[in-house]
C-alpha cells in the first residue's frame, strides 16, 4: 500500500448529509471536545455515520484516559443554527454543490462552511491574493492590478479580510467576485475597519466564509487553519508582499502541501516586505510579473478541475482504519520527541519511522492546536 492511501482525504465520505437530523449530527460532531476536521472525518470513515460517532465519542476518549467527557448538546448546536439563521448564512456541507470543488481535495477539507452571500462564487475558478499588512502603495497598487484583471478574466479572488494587500485585493474584485475566508465566526467582521467592505463583499456577487461557529472570535491558532482554507479553494496562491516571517508564508507553505501552485511578486532586496516574496521564488515559485503570469500557471489546473467537475461522483475507495488510540499515540511521540530547539522535519519523520501521508496531516493537527509551531527552513519546535 503506498503513502498516498493513508491520506485521510481519502476518509471524506461521497456523499453529504441529507437529511436535518443528519445535519445536524454533522454540526454536534464537529463542534465537540477534540475533534477537528481530521478527526472528524476519521470518526465518520470507522463508524459509518455521525450519529453513530456521536455515541462512541465518550466511549473512545474514556480510552484515551479522558474523563468525564460529553459531545457537543443538542442545544448549543441548535442555538448555532438559529444563529446562522438571523444573520442569513447558509451551511454547505462537504459533498453538496456550493462546496468549493479544490477545497474537497485537501487532506483537512473542513466538513462544513458557514457561508454569507452568494455561495455560486464558491464554485468559480479562484485564485488566492495574499500579503503583508503593512503593505507598501506599490505593492497595493500591485495587488489591486492583479485581483481586477484576474477578475475580468473569470477568476474569483480569495484573500483573508485582513490589512493591507488583502483589503487592496477585496476591493479591486469587489465587481468581478471575491470570497473573502474568515478567522472567527463569518458574523464576526476583523478587522472592524474592514465591516463595510465585509458587507459589499456579502451583498455584491462575492461570500464571507469560515469554518467557525457563528459568534466566535478570532485567536492566534485559527489564523493557520483559515489560511489553508484560502490555499485549499485557490487553484494558485500569489504572494504580493511578504516579510521572511509572515502569516502569508504560512498560506505559501500551505498550498505548496495542497499541490497547488505558488507564485511571488519580487521586490527590492532591501525592503524587508520583499524578503519573503523573494525567498519563495528563490526556492522555486514562479515570478509575478502581472495577471498574464498566473493564468498561465494556472490554466493546466482549471481544465483538469473543469473535467473532473463534469464527471460523475464515484465514491471513494475504502481507507485503511487507524483507531483514536493510534493517533493519541503517535501524538504523544512527536511532542516528546519536539524541543523548544527546532528540528527538521523531514528528520522527526525519519526518526518516527511512520510514513509521510499519515504524520503530516497529525503534524497539521497539531499545528492548528497550537503544540507546535513550524519555523523557517522546513524546521518544527514545541509551541
Amino acid at each position: 500500500m503506498t503513502e498516498n492511501s493513508n491520506s485521510f482525504s481519502s476518509n471524506h465520505p461521497p456523499l453529504p448529509p441529507t437529511t436535518e437530523e443528519a445535519r445536524l449530527a454533522w454540526l454536534r460532531l464537529l463542534r465537540s471536545r477534540r475533534v477537528g476536521p481530521a478527526t472528524f472525518w476519521r470518526l465518520l470513515s470507522e463508524h459509518g455515520c455521525a450519529e453513530a460517532a456521536l455515541a462512541e465519542l465518550p466511549v473512545i476518549a474514556a480510552a484515551a484516559g479522558v474523563d468525564d467527557y460529553h459531545v457537543c448538546p443538542t442545544g448549543v448546536a441548535m442555538a448555532e443554527l438559529k444563529a446562522a439563521r438571523i444573520y442569513g448564512a447558509r451551511a454547505v456541507f462537504a459533498g453538496e454543490p456550493g462546496y468549493p470543488p479544490l477545497l474537497a481535495q485537501i487532506a483537512d477539507a473542513p466538513p462544513m462552511l458557514w457561508v454569507a452571500g452568494d455561495v455560486a462564487a464558491l464554485g468559480r475558478p479562484a485564485v488566492a491574493l495574499v500579503g503583508a499588512r503593512n503593505a507598501s502603495s506599490l505593492g497595493g497598487r500591485m495587488a489591486k492590478s492583479l485581483a481586477k484583471e484576474l477578475g475580468k478574466e473569470g477568476f474569483v479572488v480569495v484573500s483573508g479580510l485582513a490589512r493591507g494587500i488583502d483589503t487592496a485585493a477585496h476591493q479591486a474584485a469587489l465587481g468581478s467576485g471575491t470570497v473573502a475566508v474568515m478567522a472567527g465566526g463569518v458574523d464576526v467582521l476583523y478587522p472592524s475597519e474592514n465591516t463595510r467592505l465585509a458587507e459589499d463583499i456579502r451583498n455584491g456577487g462575492g461570500a464571507l466564509v469560515s469554518e467557525q461557529p457563528m459568534g466566535a472570535q478570532p485567536h492566534a491558532r485559527h489564523f493557520p487553519a483559515r489560511n489553508r482554507i484560502v490555499s485549499g479553494m485557490s487553484g494558485a496562491t500569489v504572494v504580493v508582499e511578504a516579510a521572511a516571517k509572515s502569516g502569508s508564508l504560512i498560506t505559501a507553505r500551505a498550498a505548496l502541501d495542497q499541490g497547488r501552485e505558488v507564485l511571488a511578486v519580487p521586490g527590492h532586496p532591501f525592503d524587508a516586505r520583499a524578503s519573503g516574496c523573494n525567498m519563495l521564488i528563490r526556492d522555486g515559485a514562479r515570478l509575478v510579473r502581472g495577471a498574464d503570469d498566473v493564468i498561465e500557471a494556472i490554466a493546466p489546473a482549471v481544465q483538469v478541475a473543469q473535467v473532473e467537475m463534469d464527471l460523475p461522483i464515484v465514491p471513494a475507495p475504502a481507507p485503511e482504519k487507524r483507531g483514536l488510540r493510534e493517533t493519541a499515540n503517535l501524538h504523544g511521540e512527536i511532542l516528546s520527541r519536539l524541543g523548544h530547539s527546532p528540528v527538521p522535519e523531514d528528520q522527526l519523520i525519519r526518526d518516527l519511522d511512520a510514513p509521510s501521508g499519515v504524520v503530516t496531516p497529525v503534524l497539521t493537527d497539531l499545528e492548528l492546536d497550537g503544540h507546535i509551531r513550524r519555523r523557517p527552513g522546513g524546521m518544527l519546535s514545541r509551541a
